[in-house]
């Protein structure tokens, strides 16, 4: 069994589309992309948990298309999205979500703070489990 991963939750949104999706009632629309943010953290430096009812970054900066996804394990999807040298240039990112074709977020994560210099690449990863 997977060790439960800490500030992490899935948005009420996506649970209730994975609901109707199972009822039939819709059809899941697939995982879009990743968003960025700074607001992951207080002014200490200390992380902020997501909670419950959430749908959005603490504070949204970017987002971007998915490079890809994998599967490690059979109920385990792997996301991958990379920051190239131009993107987000001296942000300190502490949050992370994905969000689908609708522009819904689907979890969030919090994380401390990861500078982005101009000459580094970032490549951010988020386990989607069942």
């Amino acid at each position: 069994m997977r060790e439960k991963t800490t500030n992490v939750i899935i948005t009420e949104i996506a649970r209730k589309k994975i609901v109707q999706a199972r009822a039939g009632v819709i059809a899941l629309p697939k995982v879009a992309g990743m968003a960025f943010g700074d607001g992951g953290v207080n002014a200490e430096g200390e992380i902020i948990p997501p909670v419950e009812g959430q749908i959005t970054l603490g504070h949204e900066l970017y987002r971007k298309p998915i490079d890809g996804y994998s599967f490690p394990e059979e109920t385990v999807c792997r996301y991958e999205c990379t920051l190239l040298e131009s993107e987000l240039v001296d942000e300190e990112i502490s949050e992370i979500g994905l969000y689908d074709a609708d522009g819904d977020i689907l979890c969030i994560k919090t994380f401390k703070r990861k500078g982005k210099d101009a000459d580094v690449e970032q490549t951010y990863v988020l386990d989607d489990i069942f």
